[in-house]
């Protein structure tokens, strides 16, 4: 599978995660997170390849998530409903995702980068 970067352009995270891919020569498809948001399943997919808890998917930062009042929801949802939820909007989930269907990264570290991706 051909490495996908799940981001919003005018997200600050996401333009460092892209400029660290492209010095280092990763090729990969771009994904905007709002235009085309990851379906229930993709995220599923996702969520289930990337070993991490389900919480850590949700943009925590965002006004949408503050909002919504999310973190004293969370907790209390099951795992569908927090998988239909991040796939009702590109702005809850956190970004950039990078994933080739085997690893993702969330966000953007260096050091994970490094590991994952050179």
């Amino acid at each position: 599978m051909t490495i996908q970067f799940i981001h919003y352009p005018k997200c600050t995270t996401c333009k460092k995660a892209q400029k660290w891919l492209n010095d280092n020569k990763v090729s990969y498809e771009e994904v905007h997170i709002v235009e085309q948001a990851p379906t229930k399943d993709e995220l599923s997919n996702i969520w289930q390849a990337s070993g991490q808890p389900l919480k850590k998917f949700f943009n925590t930062s965002g006004m949408k998530y503050r909002e919504l009042g999310l973190k004293d929801k969370l907790a209390e949802m099951t795992e569908e409903e927090q998988l239909e939820l991040l796939a009702s909007d590109g702005m809850l989930i956190k970004r950039p995702i990078v994933t080739d269907g085997k690893k993702v990264t969330l966000g953007f570290k260096e050091s994970d980068f490094e590991q994952a991706w050179k």
